[in-house]
Formats: structure tokens, C-alpha cells, sequence
């Protein structure tokens, strides 16, 4: 569940400050979790420094919004307050669809809910044709990038490539996914968040998007107005559980009664 990377309210606002385009080595293997402009080091298990998010003003105030919305969709709520509660509730969100299919269309009309209908069709009817695209691209890069940490951890704006060469501060990097890695899952990864992202910024905002995880460090690479691939050719679908996932490692303990683990 940008991007649900997610599954992650945006807003249409405007910015006095638009954060520099920041490039990054992919090339780390443990990173931070999570920071913002509040960050302040804090040391990693190799013993290099890393940032620590804190959390914000409205912080709790999305988490409750999007909680809620979850909830009502998949209606049952987790004892668990917080971010553990939001995990559980996702976790049923896949066990209570009949296929993926089912649990991605269920999270598009988690994202559509967040927002006014008559927004999201003005935004798409108005906004996203302007430079072909490109305005809107960057508006919700930097939206989701000043907007969604609560959900993602740390996550800033960075310049990508575009299809036509060009390059665009239209990009969001992320990281350390929280929900990635606090769910431990790459089917909830893929079917509550990268997938149903992708389709409700190019169905409701007229936006192209593509969600990059990498199960390798739970980063993740957001390229606001670039196509994602056809599903056959997406390699984020043919990875294997993660190592972490609960359900494999029940499987792998000899649990009876464990459905297939519900990656892509």
C-alpha cells in the first residue's frame, strides 16, 4: 500500500522551499529508518551515524486518517495502537481478498477515499496535462516527500532520468521503508502499496509512477511521471519471500493450516 510505498495521502500545496535534487549510492546495505529536517544522528550497528525521524505535528493525524480508511475497508481493527496496529490491520487487508487482484483494488479504493472526488478530477483534468506532465510530477514528488514519512521513514526529493532523457527533481527516495520492513512482506509490499500506488496517480491524478523497492536495504525509488513496466516484466513481482516473512518462516517451522504466502 507512493507511494500502499505507499499507500500514501497527497495533497495539493504549495511550497515556499522545494528541497534540492539529492543523489544517493544505492550501494549501502543498512541505512536509516526513518528522518526529516527535525533528524539528529544517531549511531548504526557498523558504527557509522544515521538519522532518526521525529515524528511531527500531524504525524499521528495521518496515521489515524489512514488507519481509519483501512479499517473501514477491511472492517476489523487490530488491539495494537499505532504503527504495529496499522501492520496487522494491512496483513488482514491481504488474508481478506479472494486473489491479489482483489486485495490491489481494495487498496486503490483505500487512496481514493483519502481525497474529495471532485479534487482528484480537477487535479487530473487541470493540473497534470501542464509540460506534459511534468508539473504534476513534481508537485507530487515533493508533496509526498513533505507528507508521508510518518508511513515510509525518511524519504527526500532526488532528480531521476525521464524516458525522453531528460532528468526531473520528480523523484522521491526512501531510505528505509518502515512499512516494508516492519511488515517483513514483499506481497504486502507489492499489493497494498507499490502496485495500487502506481495505478491511483495514473487512473485518478493522470500522474505516471514507478515504485522501485529494493529487498536488499528496503529502499525505495519513486519516479514520478515514468511508466512502470508491464506486470510480465516488472522484476519486483518475481522476487522470492523475504528470509523475515512470517508466514514463510511459519511454513518453514512445519505450522499446519498456513495458506500461501501472499507475495505477488
Amino acid at each position: 500500500m507512493k507511494s500502499m510505498a505507499t499507500l500514501r495521502p497527497v495533497f495539493i500545496s504549495s511550497v515556499s522551499s522545494p528541497a534540492k535534487p539529492l543523489l544517493h549510492n544505492r550501494s549501502f546495505r543498512v541505512v536509516s529508518c526513518s528522518s526529516s529536517s527535525q533528524s539528529k544522528p544517531s549511531i548504526r550497528e557498523e558504527g557509522s551515524t544515521r538519522s532518526v525521524y521525529k515524528a511531527g505535528l500531524f504525524d499521528d493525524l495521518f496515521l489515524t486518517l489512514f488507519r481509519n480508511k483501512m479499517v473501514k475497508e477491511v472492517g476489523w481493527d487490530s488491539e495494537k495502537p499505532g504503527f504495529d496496529g496499522l501492520i496487522e490491520v494491512a496483513n488482514r487487508l491481504m488474508s481478506t481478498g479472494t486473489s491479489n487482484t482483489d486485495t490491489r483494488d481494495a487498496a486503490v479504493r483505500i487512496l481514493r477515499s483519502l481525497f474529495p472526488p471532485l479534487l482528484l478530477h480537477l487535479f487530473k483534468l487541470l493540473v497534470s496535462p501542464l509540460a506534459q506532465g511534468k508539473v504534476a510530477a513534481v508537485m507530487n514528488a515533493r508533496v509526498t516527500a513533505i507528507t508521508c514519512q510518518w508511513l515510509m521513514g525518511t524519504c527526500m526529493v532526488n532528480s531521476i532520468d525521464l524516458p525522453d532523457g531528460s532528468s526531473l527533481e520528480s523523484g522521491v527516495f526512501v531510505e528505509r521503508c518502515k512499512y516494508l520492513e516492519e511488515s517483513k512482506c514483499v506481497g504486502i509490499c507489492v499489493n497494498t502499496c507499490k502496485l495500487p500506488t502506481q495505478t491511483f496517480f495514473k487512473d485518478y491524478m493522470g500522474v505516471a509512477l514507478l515504485m522501485e523497492p529494493n529487498l536488499a536495504d528496503y529502499s525505495c525509488q519513486f519516479k514520478f511521471g515514468v511508466l512502470p513496466p508491464l506486470p510480465e516484466d516488472d522484476s519486483m513481482l518475481k522476487e522470492p519471500c523475504l528470509e523475515a516473512c512470517p508466514i514463510a518462516s511459519r511454513r518453514r517451522r512445519g505450522f499446519q493450516n498456513i495458506g500461501q504466502c501472499p507475495k505477488a
